[in-house]
């Protein structure tokens, strides 16, 4: 799993939130979620920038640069 994944859905459990409730508070499709975490795709750099804005992270957190 490439940290984008792990540290995306690491985020979600710890906020509590389900797929849907998040994909309801970020406005991206529970199927994309489900996408990332999965490893499935890549999100691009705006994507990152929203979950990173929404959890309070930096980009480079997500992506697995620093920690």
């Amino acid at each position: 799993m490439n940290k984008f994944a792990e540290r995306l859905k690491e985020l979600r459990i710890e906020k509590e939130l389900s797929q849907s409730a998040l994909a309801k508070a970020t406005g991206f499709s529970q199927a994309a979620i489900a996408r990332w975490e999965a490893n499935l795709q890549i999100p691009n750099i705006n994507v990152a920038i929203t979950f990173a804005t929404f959890f309070g992270v930096t980009t480079d957190y997500l992506f697995g640069l620093e920690d």
